[in-house]
């Protein structure tokens, strides 16, 4: 059997191009910057569109941490996302807020944008704020399990 790495949040900001966090407010709001590459993309210099996926949910994520605090794993359940133009090589700006919060269950949008201010995607998500120390011995004892 194989031995299975658990990603580092280090390692998915590298794999995402992550460049900053330009906004993060305690009201569900959170701004992040990009840098898209030649490598993510496929035929024609369009980025793939699961980088651009990726891009709007981390700042999804980024403003469900804000808002309910570091105890707390916003798990998705939902994940809607509407193309509008290709995303190409260079910086983009994904963009995230909370719609409605419930205890457990929130509603978040996002979308992400080109250097020019261009809307290249939107994005609804439902997430489920998770408790952190629960979902992190559930995933240590997966990485034990699969040893």
């Amino acid at each position: 059997m194989t031995d299975l790495a658990v990603p580092q949040a280090q390692d998915l900001n590298t794999t995402l191009g992550f460049v900053r966090i330009s906004e993060i407010h305690a009201d569900g709001h959170a701004t992040l910057e990009f840098q898209a590459g030649e490598h993510m993309c496929h035929s024609g210099g369009v980025v793939q569109g699961g980088f651009v996926t990726g891009w709007i949910d981390a700042a999804m994520a980024h403003a469900a941490m804000a808002m309910a605090g570091p105890g707390v794993v916003p798990m998705s359940l939902e994940l809607k996302v509407s193309f509008f133009a290709p995303a190409r090589p260079g910086l983009v700006t994904a963009k995230a807020w909370v719609e409605r919060r419930g205890r457990s269950t929130c509603f978040f949008e996002g979308q992400l944008l080109d250097a020019s201010g261009k809307v290249l995607a939107k994005a609804s998500s439902t997430l489920m704020l998770a408790d952190r120390t629960r979902v992190e011995q559930a995933s240590s004892k997966a990485v034990a399990g699969a040893r």
